[in-house]
């Protein structure tokens, strides 16, 4: 069998999709009023099924990586059993709907224990729409909580180094908003030892000197260091923004002013740094 470990999240969605649908279908088609919603809801359970068993395939391709992260086994393992529970609860949904094309192919006498039969799939399903719901939550932890899968997937290296970007990048605000000053400044250091040829880590750098290392000059020296375009309005408004900054730390407003005057002047639709300017006393 293929692995289809890449294919999980872009699987599991059509379970959830085939399966709701499926189960809305089946019960509108107990009304007896909207005869296409019959056979098109057997379709779409049938589907579900199938989809289910691809996405157990594909998530127990999948679960190595990010079992190995440390303290993520447990909830790994909770969503494999919640989506295997998932798929067997399709599985019966299948059969019922098998079952009562087998009868309504019979025809005659066996009407009725069709109507019975959709109606035990529609109950079922309500049932399958419960566990997929928890299997989806699991599985939504797991990404969002634990990072099981941003970087990981694709097995690329660079995927992985985006990865270790975005935890040093919000474990370092974390740091700073709750006071461990030099623990952000620490993480902030290696963001730039091992980024330092992205601008933005660059601005990051500066900004963690001067807020978390409380060395402004560095931070003067730093910024000077950044090369920008001209063109680039986003990034020359950063980098006068933190001149200012600077500037302000080290008791020089005339030189914030200054620094300021250079952004307003080359983009002087930016009201809100001609604000800013206005505020510099």
């Amino acid at each position: 069998m293929p692995n289809l470990a890449q294919f999980h999240p872009q699987i599991v969605h059509f379970v959830v999709v085939l399966l709701l649908v499926g189960v809305a279908f089946r019960i509108a088609s107990l009304t007896g009023k909207l005869s296409f919603t019959n056979h098109a809801a057997s379709i779409l359970l049938l589907g579900g099924f199938l989809a289910s068993w691809a996405a157990v395939k594909s998530g127990t391709d999948a679960h190595g990586p990010v079992e190995r992260i440390p303290g993520v086994r447990a909830a790994v393992i909770e969503h494999e059993e919640q989506g295997k529970s998932t798929k067997n609860i399709l599985f019966g949904i299948a059969a019922i709907e098998l079952i009562a094309l087998g009868l309504a192919w019979r025809g005659g006498s066996m009407t009725r224990y069709v109507k019975v039969a959709h109606a035990a799939s529609a109950v079922v399903g309500l049932w399958a729409g419960v566990s997929v719901y928890e299997a989806a939550e699991h599985g939504g932890e797991l990404v969002y909580s634990y990072a099981g899968g941003p970087g990981l997937r694709t097995g690329k290296p660079e995927d992985t180094e985006r990865l270790l970007l975005a935890g040093l990048y919000n474990q370092s605000r974390n740091d700073r908003k709750n006071g461990k000053l030099a623990e952000a400044a620490s993480l902030n250091t290696e963001m730039y030892r091992r980024f330092s040829s992205d601008t933005t880590v660059q601005f990051l750098n500066v900004e963690s000197l001067l807020l978390d290392s409380k060395n402004p000059a560095a931070a003067l020296a730093a910024v000077n260091a950044i090369v920008v375009a001209t063109t680039d309005a986003r990034f020359m408004a950063r980098k006068g923004s933190l001149k200012a900054d600077i500037f302000l730390a080290m008791g020089k407003p005339d030189s914030a002013r200054a620094a300021l005057t250079e952004v307003v002047t080359a983009f002087p639709q930016n009201a809100r740094f001609k604000a800013r300017l206005d505020s510099i006393k």
